[in-house]
């Protein structure tokens, strides 16, 4: 049978999986094991509905080694065993990722989150407030840590959430063990909020995508970092500062180093479009795709996909990166994006537009 690192086994004893589950999960993971039925060959990714039998098959990959792309609240996650050096080496290829770039470790509760890292009493309420949901907290790895440290890129602190998909939350439970999980993706592109937005990305370097519909939030999770005296901002997302003020108080806006990021989302360029991207658009330019925002859009634009025309930041955060994949397209110059106003969710908006229009590494990324 596939074998079990001590942090595996002290993990399940937090999560029960599902009556049913374990013991199908287990019979597949006997023909799975390299121990026992030689190398598990890379399939192609299928895409298929959540249900119990394929979140259970999904677990049994995962378990495997293998890489399941599945839905979250707010972006579709890569997911791999955490506890796995070979698994989550296999995310960073598949991803294309820079090793020093950290992963977030999805967990299904603060108890499990308890064994991998450091809690003290304001991680405690952050947890009891805004979990399950989009807040990724960075802590100091516990002493008896069994995720991998490839997956905290070498640091002493490790970032984990707990999401509030369900069928996250089904699969994190039947796996049985933390899941290293960024946005399933390749590294530095658009975020996927469907699932064939992944099939489309990572093909056959996953190998099964869970469909769970479009993602609520459609943006990442905030990134706020607990290892000093004030609680430091690191990526703006899916839970807002102003909530996060009310509950914690006074926010810092977290350090960046670019080279040695302390999470993820702090590169430069980021959440790119193959197109050039243009922020504060009052007009339009020749070939131009407009990303609107708001009851009035300029004229002159090729095509025009409106956010939110009531100027909902919710709404617009939900349809940002769908939207932004749909004027990604060969036939246009660029996309211009209107402004958006750099409060709640549009704090977030704004950051993933920035790193959006940032100069990009490397050759410009090919329209073909």
């Amino acid at each position: 049978m596939v074998s079990e690192t001590p942090i595996a086994k002290r993990y399940s004893q937090t999560t029960p999986a599902k009556a049913g589950a374990h013991s199908s999960a287990a019979r597949t993971a006997e023909r799975l094991d390299p121990a026992c039925a030689g190398i598990v060959k890379r399939v192609s990714a299928e895409i298929l509905s959540a249900t119990q039998e394929t979140m259970a098959r999904a677990a049994t990959l995962l378990r495997a080694g293998q890489l399941v792309a599945f839905p979250t609240e707010t972006v579709y996650g890569l997911g791999g065993d955490a506890t796995s050096d070979t698994a989550v080496a296999a995310i960073f290829a598949a991803k294309g990722r820079p090793r020093f770039n950290p992963l977030i470790v999805h967990v299904p509760g603060l108890a499990e989150a308890e064994t991998i890292a450091v809690f003290d009493e304001r991680a405690r309420k952050a947890a009891r407030h805004f979990w399950p949901g989009p807040l990724t907290q960075v802590l100091r790895r516990r002493a008896d840590c069994g995720v991998s440290l490839l997956a905290s890129a070498g640091l002493d602190t490790i970032a984990v959430r707990v999401p509030a998909h369900p069928v996250a939350q089904a699969l994190l439970r039947a796996a049985g063990r933390p899941l290293a999980a960024p946005s399933a993706n390749g590294s530095g592109h658009v975020s996927p909020t469907e699932a064939a937005h992944v099939a489309a990305e990572l093909g056959e370097r996953v190998a099964l995508i869970l469909d769970g519909g479009s993602c609520a939030v459609g943006l990442e999770s905030t990134v706020l970092d607990l290892t000093g005296p004030t609680p430091a901002l690191l990526r703006p997302g899916g839970a807002t500062v102003e909530a996060l003020a009310e509950v914690l108080g006074p926010i810092a806006a977290g350090t960046l180093d670019p080279q040695a990021p302390r999470s993820p989302g702090q590169l430069a360029s980021h959440y790119a479009p193959r197109l050039p991207l243009r922020m504060n658009a009052a007009a339009a330019q020749p070939g131009e795709a407009l990303l609107a925002f708001g009851p009035h859009s300029p004229p002159g634009f090729a095509e025009v996909l409106n956010l939110s025309p009531s100027g909902d930041l919710a709404e617009a955060a939900a349809n940002f990166f769908a939207m932004l994949r749909r004027l990604d397209r060969p036939e246009f110059r660029g996309i211009a994006a209107m402004p958006i106003s750099d409060d709640g969710l549009g704090r977030a908006i704004n950051d993933r537009l920035r790193r959006a229009a940032a100069a990009r590494p490397g050759p410009p990324p090919s329209r073909g």
